[in-house]
């Protein structure tokens, strides 16, 4: 199969207890994801690591990359393979110490090509743009355009990834722009997981990036 113009980067709901595992078995399985974000707040460590242990399982089992938002020290505990860090979530180079040169580290730089370039230098492995559009998962606090995604693409191999508000519906321009992943949740989770995942694949396959002629 040739690759998609886009991957799928899967967001945890923050609620993961539960029959939880079946759906991330059943979204992985319903087309090709590319890495899974274990996503959770206000719990203690050894809680988190719990219900992290059988997603990591999960996602080893069909070759995704799990990445675990915000805590170096959890990512190190669960030996993830990355972590996804926001602007007040520690630094790069103190994750890659902890964790290693193979470990997967992304940086949420919003709406702001500095800190994307800051987060390259720094030894990132990729950037997140957004939000491109209004997210229920999250307030809204930077809005990014698709000019970004252009830019960044047209000057850097780092890839990078879209957040924010994404669908099956809207997600055409953000493929065709040049974002390699799409980070996607509520579309995702708010219905039939497998469903979701299918219409995304589709809308990815239709919509093949768009590259100017040299």
């Amino acid at each position: 199969m040739a690759k998609l113009s886009s991957e799928l980067y899967l967001i945890s709901p923050l609620d993961v207890s539960g029959t939880f595992p079946d759906r991330l078995a059943r979204a992985l399985d319903a087309g090709p994801v590319a890495a899974f974000q274990f996503r959770v707040k206000g719990m203690d460590e050894h809680e988190a690591a719990r219900l992290a242990e059988p997603l990591q399982r999960i996602c080893a089992d069909r070759d995704v990359a799990f990445i675990v938002n915000d805590s170096i020290s959890l990512a190190k505990r669960l030996a993830a393979d990355g972590v996804h860090l926001g602007q007040d979530d520690g630094d790069v180079k103190d994750a890659r110490d902890r964790l290693g040169r193979n470990a997967q580290i992304g940086v949420t730089c919003h709406d702001s090509r500095h800190m994307a370039m800051d987060a390259g230098d720094a030894g990132a492995d990729y950037v997140a743009f957004g939000a491109f559009f209004p997210s229920s998962t999250k307030e809204t606090k930077h809005v990014a355009g698709l000019d970004l995604l252009e830019w960044w693409q047209s000057i850097f191999e780092l890839p990078c990834v879209a957040i924010g508000g994404i669908t099956p519906a809207n997600c055409a321009p953000l493929v065709q722009a040049g974002a390699d992943f799409l980070a996607v949740s509520n579309a995702v989770w708010n219905g039939d997981e497998a469903a979701n995942v299918t219409a995304f694949f589709d809308a990815i396959r239709a919509n093949p990036r768009l590259v100017e002629d040299d």
